[in-house]
C-alpha cells in the first residue's frame, strides 16, 4: 500500500472505519486482483481473495466478481485451486518460495500462470453466494454462472483425490493448506517431518524482513515446511500415492467446514443457475456427520484435527475446533458443547469480550500472543465464528464478537492480526481481508 495511504487507528465511527477500509482495498488493487498487502505478500493468494470478494461486495461489485475470476482462472484440470497465483511481473527471487520453488509448470493439468501446488479453505463458493446476495443484477447471475462449475469442480477435486483417510473428509499435505500456518495444531504432525534448519541455508526467507522475527515461524519450523512441499513436488503434485509417500496428512476441522459450507452455498447457488440443489445438499450433510464422527472429541467438546499418520486427534485446543460452527445442520448438543468451550477462559467468547478471540488456547502452555498463528487474533476467524453463532441462534454472542473485531480495527487499523490481550496490530498493516471483512460487519449489523 502508498506510505501516505490510512492505515493507523482512526475514531470507532462506522464512515471512518469504512473509509479506512476501502482505502486499503483500492491501495491493494491489482487490476485483476487484490493482494493481502504490499509488504509480505505481493502475490494473489486463495483465501484471501474470496474473503476480499466479500468486502468488494459492498462496495464495488464489479471487482468482486473480477476477484474470483482472476483466482479460477489459474484453477488447475483437476480441479484444484492454488493457494498461490504468482505475479509474473515481479522479478525471481522477489518472494520466497516463489513460482521457481514450486516449479508447477512440471505437474501435469496446471495452468499456464505460475502457481503453487497446495490449496486452501474452500470459502469461494460462500464468497460468491454472498457477492450475489448484494447485487443480485443480471451481471452478477452471469458471472454466478461462470463460476459455478469452477466451484464444482473445487469441492470434487477436495472429496475424491483428498479423500485419503476414506472416511469422508478431505486431508490437508501442508500446514499452509489449512490456513493457520503455524498452528499449535501441526506440532506433532510436523515432529514426524525429518528436516532440519541447515535445510534453509539454500534459501532466504523474505517474511522475516518485513517482519520480527519472534513474530513468525522459527527456522526449524520453515525447514519442515520446506521439506514437505519437497515430498510433494517430487509427487509433482498427484494425490495417488499419497498416503504411502508424503510425510503430514492430516484432516482438518476447517478446511472440511469451510468444505461443507461450499456445498450448503452451492445449492442456493444451483438453484439460481438452473442446477439441481439437491446434491449439494445431500453432500453438505455427509461432510457433517462426518466432520462430528471422525473431528469431534466429546471430552473436551471441540473438534480437533486428525494426524492420519497415527490415525489419533492432535490433542491442542485451537480456534479451529470452534470452525464448524459455521455449519447450520451441526447436531444441537455437538454446537452446544463448542460453544461452551468458545465462553470458557481459552477463548474468552462473551456478549461484552474484554479480549479479542485468541487462535490458540489462551491457558496453555505454549500459547504465544505475538508468533503467528500461535495466539494472536485474526478477523477472519472472528468472522466466520461470528456467522457459525448467529446460526446456532447465540445472537448475544455474535454482537460481542462483532464488536470486538470493530473495535480492534478503531485501535489498530487494518493489521494483518492482532495482540490477543491488548489489541495492538500485528503483522502486516494495510491488510485485505482484514478491511473487507470489516465492511462487511460494519453492513451487517
Amino acid at each position: 500500500m502508498r506510505d501516505d495511504a490510512p492505515a493507523g487507528p482512526v475514531a470507532a465511527d462506522p464512515a471512518g472505519l469504512r473509509a479506512l477500509a476501502v482505502a486499503t482495498l483500492d491501495g491493494n488493487w491489482e487490476h485483476d486482483h487484490t493482494v493481502p498487502s504490499r509488504t509480505l505478500y505481493p502475490h494473489q493468494w486463495s483465501w484471501d481473495s474470496a474473503f476480499i470478494a466479500i468486502g468488494w461486495a459492498h462496495v464495488r461489485p464489479a471487482r468482486a466478481w473480477r476477484e474470483l475470476a482472476s483466482l479460477f482462472r489459474a484453477q488447475w484440470a483437476d480441479g484444484r485451486v492454488p493457494h498461490i497465483v504468482f505475479n509474473p511481473s515481479l522479478r525471481v527471487g522477489a518472494y520466497f518460495p516463489g513460482p521457481e520453488f514450486w516449479a508447477s509448470a512440471l505437474a501435469e493439468g496446471a495452468p499456464a500462470a505460475a502457481t503453487s501446488g497446495l490449496i486452501q479453505p474452500p470459502v469461494h463458493a460462500l464468497a460468491a453466494w454472498l457477492a450475489y446476495r448484494r447485487d443480485r443484477s443480471e451481471a452478477a447471475r452471469a458471472a454466478l454462472a461462470r463460476l459455478y462449475p469452477r466451484l464444482v469442480a473445487q469441492q470434487r477435486y477436495l472429496a475424491t483425490c483428498r479423500d485419503v483417510g476414506g472416511g469422508d473428509l478431505a486431508c490437508i499435505v501442508h500446514p499452509w493448506e489449512s490456513g493457520l500456518d503455524n498452528s499449535p495444531a501441526w506440532d506433532a504432525p510436523m515432529a514426524a517431518v525429518r528436516a532440519d534448519a541447515a535445510v534453509m541455508r539454500a534459501y532466504r526467507r523474505h517474511d522475516t524482513v518485513h517482519a520480527d522475527a519472534a513474530h513468525r515461524p522459527t527456522d526449524l519450523d520453515y525447514a519442515r515446511y520446506v521439506a514437505i512441499v519437497a515430498s510433494y513436488r517430487a509427487l509433482r503434485y498427484r494425490d495417488d500415492d499419497l498416503a504411502d509417500r508424503h510425510p503430514f496428512l492430516v484432516e482438518c476441522p476447517l478446511l472440511n467446514a469451510a468444505m461443507g459450507g461450499a456445498e450448503q452455498a452451492l445449492a442456493r447457488i444451483a438453484a439460481v443457475v438452473g442446477a439441481d440443489p439437491g446434491p449439494h445438499r445431500d453432500r453438505a450433510a455427509a461432510i457433517t456427520e462426518a466432520l462430528v464422527r471422525r473431528l469431534y472429541d466429546p471430552t473436551t467438546g471441540l473438534f480437533h484435527p486428525r494426524d492420519l499418520r497415527t490415525g489419533r486427534l492432535v490433542p491442542a485446543r485451537t480456534a479451529l475446533g470452534l470452525m464448524p460452527l459455521g455449519l447450520p445442520d451441526l447436531p444441537a448438543r455437538t454446537a452446544a458443547s463448542v460453544i461452551a468451550e468458545a465462553c470458557s477462559a481459552r477463548f474468552g467468547l462473551a456478549p461484552r469480550m474484554e479480549r479479542p478471540l485468541p487462535s490458540h488456547d489462551r491457558t496453555a502452555p505454549d500459547f504465544e500472543p505475538l508468533r503467528y498463528w500461535r495466539g494472536p487474533s485474526w478477523l477472519n476467524l472472528a468472522w466466520l465464528l461470528h456467522r457459525g453463532l448467529r446460526a446456532h441462534g447465540r445472537p448475544d454472542l455474535a454482537a460481542g464478537l462483532r464488536r470486538s473485531m470493530i473495535g480492534l480495527v478503531a485501535r489498530s487499523g487494518c493489521h494483518e492480526y492482532f495482540h490477543p490481550d491488548t489489541g495492538a496490530g500485528l503483522g502486516s498493516p494495510a491488510f485485505g481481508w482484514t478491511a473487507a471483512l470489516l465492511l462487511d460487519v460494519l453492513a451487517d449489523p
